[in-house]
């Protein structure tokens, strides 16, 4: 019989292990978090206060804006922690929940990218029945399905985790506590986990990334041979624009993680796209979004214009 031994804490490495280095990291993410607080708020404050952005275009952004802050506020508070303390470690506990939430948001926000495409689809190839067939009802359950999927996709992968058992090292070689470097230190087979993880985690990510190119497709095929209106296409583009590179700083990256194959990966490498896909998108969101949209650029300079005015 293996010697298995209950884990109460976990030591995460972090980014880099130089210490002459975490200082300077230190007010690098606290910078980033800052601007993924206070840009993403902003969205959040505006789309709900300003009547004009009430359609439901602003509301999934509403709902994205929300997600990225949920999303950095589950690892960044605790890599900037770590990278003033001597004592990195968290509890196993404190580990599985940190493990659920970020796969709670960061599946959500897979999916909802999917049900942003599906309503920039309906609002372009079907203008006349957009406001009927996307009205407010629909958009609340389209979320609520969008948050609770991610939920109990969340659930399998905490609770399958939580009941590995652990021996030996108890150091994760990340920032933060996800299910491959949790992997690594497991007794025992783990190759239900991993096919889960692969699987799963490839249809929450795959399916909705394969609908927003099939309705790009669409959108631009419809434009182009039913409507011929190229100007329509060159506004549609434009709209769609901001979504696509947002689609794409987050997918990428994602897939790269999960749906490789564990004998493929390195933790150096997970670790840096993991910077990309729970860091960089958060903070870029708001900049894609805002420069590229000249209704939420618009409210923005209302708002600050009002709130100078007040002062």
């Amino acid at each position: 019989m293996p010697n298995h031994t209950s884990v109460n804490e976990l030591l995460l490495i972090g980014i880099t292990e130089t210490q002459e280095l975490q200082p300077f990291l230190f007010a690098v993410f606290l910078i980033i978090y800052i601007l993924i607080l206070i840009g993403n708020g902003a969205i959040l404050v505006i789309v709900i206060s300003d009547p004009r952005l009430h359609s439901p275009m602003y509301f999934f952004l509403g709902n994205l804006s929300c997600l990225d802050i949920c999303y950095s506020t589950v690892t960044l508070p605790k890599l900037l922690d770590n990278f003033l303390s001597t004592h990195k470690t968290i509890s196993f506990v404190g580990c599985i929940t940190q493990l659920h939430f970020f796969h709670f948001f960061g599946s959500t926000e897979a999916i909802l990218l999917g049900v942003m495409a599906f309503d920039r689809f309906m609002a372009i190839c079907n203008p006349l029945r957009y406001t009927i067939l996307m009205n407010h009802e629909v958009c609340l359950c389209l979320a609520a399905a969008t948050w609770i999927t991610g939920f109990f996709h969340a659930l399998l992968h905490s609770i399958m985790t939580s009941h590995l058992n652990f021996c030996g090292s108890n150091h994760i070689h990340h920032f933060f506590c996800d299910i491959k470097p949790l992997l690594e230190l497991a007794c025992g087979n783990t190759k239900l986990n991993q096919w889960v993880l692969e699987i799963v985690a490839g249809i929450i990510a795959m399916s909705p990334f394969f609908f927003i190119l099939l309705s790009y497709f669409y959108i631009i095929g419809f434009l182009l041979f039913k409507s011929r209106s190229y100007s329509m296409l060159q506004k549609a583009l434009s709209t769609c624009a901001s979504h696509f590179m947002v689609v794409m700083l987050f997918y990428v990256p994602a897939l790269f993680t999960y749906i490789r194959p564990s004998s493929g990966s390195s933790m150096e490498q997970d670790r840096i796209v993991a910077i990309v896909y729970s860091v960089v998108t958060p903070v870029l969101n708001p900049v894609i979004y805002t420069l590229r949209n000249k209704d939420v650029k618009g409210a923005l300079s209302k708002a600050i214009r009002k709130k100078l005015w007040f002062k």
